[in-house]
């Protein structure tokens, strides 16, 4: 910090300050994604009633040349410039303003002018202005300068020429480019942008586990049996297949059946305790195929227009070859045996973390980049990431840049469920996306709090949600009570409250609710310690209503993003109402959802009509997405009723042009 009782080396004049966007003054990256338009906006002001020139300064962080666009003052001295982000990469960009003493003296002379002044004196003054620019302006343009310089200065030159000249549209571009900007006011804090490929925004995920996906009852899937789903989940329109952990599993201490810690012969154990004598990150499990048959069903995923993403899980079976060749990397008991996962009261005896304490940590960091690396070059460009808060963060940041360095299209899926401030700080270190609490949010005031925060506020910038209703670890109480309906209200919620969302498949579908036991949120039977058998073609699956929902996410752009949520009014507690617009405002939709999954509920929505641009006197149409119904509204206030035995939400499309002759 400077002092201030020290004479500056030069008083500053202009003032830049509140600049959005950015996360933590420059030190983390704000996100956007390829094609995207950033707008950046700062307060900029000065003292006394010079107009001021500010210039809004951008690169791709590897160009030598920086580009400028001038910022624009909107209202209250808040300032306004953007740029195109026009391909996948870094961009820094920075602010520079100056008081602008030719703009604020031209503007002095036309009021002279005006009110019928003489004004040499004045011109001669701009002439010293036009005289102070040549001389660091280049040759053509110097002269240029110059000669105007002599005309304004008078000579045999009239009065009307002299202030015609001094006003002229030429003129003042060539002052906005040559005349000092001094005292200049930088604002360079590192501020950058990183644009991702759309996946990192847009998606919808499918988790699956492919030991279960054999046909026979059973028998234990592969990676061909998991091809023959490809099509399956391509037609109710996921684009990201997600597997569990896809390694050998270890034998010591694996878990039975309901997560009982003792295991029969037949047992297969978790997939999350990773490794045996055939190998740990870097192998397959031998029942699941060969490295020759992943790469058939990343080629085949490709071939339904799918990714496949792995998961990356940092611990290891009592059996893993790190336990032996690296025993450095765990902690170990004051007796020398290796200390194994605990979440007191829980305990998991098949895993053991590993130390990232230990003094051999540099290696350590090199061997588990590796393993990202080796995937990634196997054609893996998406990683869920298991429990990365129980991790230093230094490491996450460390990793990902690196990843990114020679695969610069990977995304990075933070499953963490922990203090937001440690959630938020993930995304900021370079994790593209991210649970959240919505598993938990159940209620209209919990979900509307919730997502005004992640998409309105501060975590706009850099915290992307991934919202799934179910996982292999979470059945929440709500869709164990609530039946059906619950399951479809709380996967339209999920696919169009975030622009990424997934479901734990099929249980999600086939709307499987039996807890362990009561109170509990593990699934009876949890596919996590045995093979299920799932019959996809059951009468109650909701497999039509997902390809309804996914065709109407890829259909229209307003459901692709999140900055544009809004929640409406709609004055019942058991209704939630809320809006999506597409960047340009054409495309609009409305989504109403009843919570309430045993009763209907019914009441007013309002659409705001002046903020869409939309008349209060024209009747206009919204069209269902969910049962192609079609409906005439007029007005703000429009009646909804929502059945959740028939269908507890709408999703609507509002079209723009006006209603004719009543005919839709």
């Amino acid at each position: 910090m400077s002092d201030p009782t020290q004479l500056p080396s030069q008083p500053r004049r202009v003032v830049i300050e509140n600049v959005t966007p950015e996360v933590d003054r420059g030190r983390y990256a704000v996100k956007r994604i390829a094609g995207d338009v950033l707008r950046v906006e700062a307060d900029v002001f000065a003292d006394g009633h010079g107009l001021i020139a500010c210039h809004l300064y951008y690169k791709r962080d590897e160009a030598a040349e920086w580009l400028s666009v001038a910022m624009e003052e909107q209202i209250d001295l808040r300032w306004r410039g953007e740029f195109e982000l026009d391909e996948p990469g870094t961009y820094v960009y920075r602010l520079e303003a100056w008081l602008d003493h030719f703009a604020s003296w031209r503007r002095d002379l036309e009021k002279r002018i005006a009110a019928g002044q003489d004004v040499a004196l004045e011109l001669r003054g701009g002439a010293l202005m036009l005289r102070e620019a040549a001389a660091a302006a280049p040759e053509d343009a110097a002269k240029n300068l110059r000669q105007r310089a002599d005309v304004l200065e008078g000579g045999d030159w009239a009065i009307n020429v002299r202030t015609a000249l001094a006003l002229d549209a030429e003129l003042t571009s060539l002052m906005q480019r040559y005349a000092p900007r001094e005292p200049l006011t930088a604002y360079d804090c590192g501020q950058r942008v990183v644009a991702e490929r759309e996946r990192a925004r847009f998606g919808a995920w499918y988790e699956l586990f492919p030991r279960s996906t054999s046909p026979i009852r059973g028998k234990h899937g592969s990676f061909e049996t998991t091809i023959d789903w490809l099509p399956y989940v391509s037609q109710m329109g996921f684009d990201v297949l997600y597997l569990p952990p896809v390694h050998p599993i270890g034998h010591t201490n694996r878990k039975g059946p309901n997560n009982t810690p003792q295991s029969g012969p037949n047992d297969l154990g978790s997939p999350w305790a990773i490794g045996d004598e055939t190998g740990g990150h870097k192998a397959l499990h031998p029942d699941l195929g060969t490295l020759d048959d992943f790469r058939r069903l990343i080629q085949a995923a490709r071939g339904q227009d799918m990714e496949v993403a792995m998961d990356f899980a940092l611990q290891c079976s009592p059996d893993h070859p790190y336990v032996t060749e690296h025993p450095q990397w765990f902690k170990h008991r004051p007796d020398g045996t290796i200390r194994y996962a605990e979440n007191p009261p829980k305990r998991y005896e098949d895993i053991y973390p590993i130390d990232f304490d230990t003094d051999d940590w540099q290696t350590l960091w090199q061997e588990l980049l590796g393993v990202v690396c080796f995937w990634a070059g196997e054609g893996v460009r998406i990683f869920r990431v298991d429990n990365p808060h129980t991790k230093p963060f230094a490491f996450w940041e460390w990793l990902i840049a690196n990843v990114k360095q020679t695969y610069p299209d990977t995304i990075f899926l933070a499953e963490a469920f922990t203090k937001p401030q440690t959630m938020y700080q993930l995304a900021k270190l370079g994790f593209t996306q991210s649970y959240t609490y919505f598993t938990w949010r159940n209620q209209k005031w919990d979900l509307t709090q919730y997502f005004e925060e992640l998409t309105q506020g501060e975590p706009k910038e850099f915290f992307r949600p991934n919202l799934w209703p179910n996982t292999p670890d979470i059945l929440h109480e709500y869709l164990q009570t609530g039946g059906r309906p619950a399951f479809v209200a709380r996967l339209i919620l999920a696919a169009t409250l975030s622009a990424a969302y997934g479901i734990y498949g099929p249980p999600f579908e086939l709307c499987v609710a039996d807890p362990r036991e009561p109170g509990s949120e593990e699934y009876l039977h949890s596919e996590k310690y045995e093979l299920r058998h799932w019959d996809v073609t059951a009468e109650q699956s909701l497999k039509d209503v997902i390809a309804r929902v996914n065709r109407a996410r890829r259909e229209h752009p307003a459901l692709q993003r999140n900055d544009t949520l809004r929640f409406l009014e709609l004055p019942n507690d058991n209704l939630i109402a809320y809006m999506k617009t597409s960047a340009d405002d054409e495309d609009i939709v409305i989504i109403v959802v009843n919570l309430d999954p045993r009763n209907t509920q019914s009441g007013h929505v309002r659409v705001p009509l002046s903020q869409l641009g939309l008349p209060y006197d024209t009747p206009y149409v919204v069209h269902d997405l969910l049962d192609d119904a079609h409906y005439t509204w007029t007005n703000e206030w429009n009646y909804v009723e929502l059945n959740p035995r028939v269908m507890p939400a709408h999703i609507l499309h509002l079209r723009r042009s006006p209603l004719r002759d009543g005919i839709v």
